[in-house]
């Protein structure tokens, strides 16, 4: 069973505490700059791993120490609460790198 897409009012309350996000047709991102490379690449690490956990995966593009987070979810063909506690997980690791 697919999860529930948010409504476009669900979207505009949740990005509100996302700031560092932009939405785009069915996707939300996240562009991070890292300090280093390394640092980029292991704030990656961390991302891949709570989003193993999750089960839910983004799209990531890395640029040097540029990181780019992309999140959608597929099967529902658009942006669900999935995307958005999963950005916040990135926020939270971003912080900390």
């Amino acid at each position: 069973m697919s999860t529930p897409l948010l409504t476009d009012d669900e979207l505009a309350a949740a990005l509100k505490d996302l700031p560092e996000w932009t939405h785009t047709g069915n996707s939300i991102a996240r562009t991070v700059e890292a300090p280093s490379f390394l640092a980029g690449i292991e704030l990656v690490r961390k991302v891949a791993e709570a989003a193993e956990a999750a089960n839910h995966h983004p799209d990531i593009d890395i640029r040097w120490r540029r990181i780019v987070f992309t999140l959608s979810t597929h099967d529902a063909n658009g942006l669900t609460r999935r995307d958005v506690d999963l950005a916040h997980e990135i926020d939270r690791l971003a912080q900390l790198s």
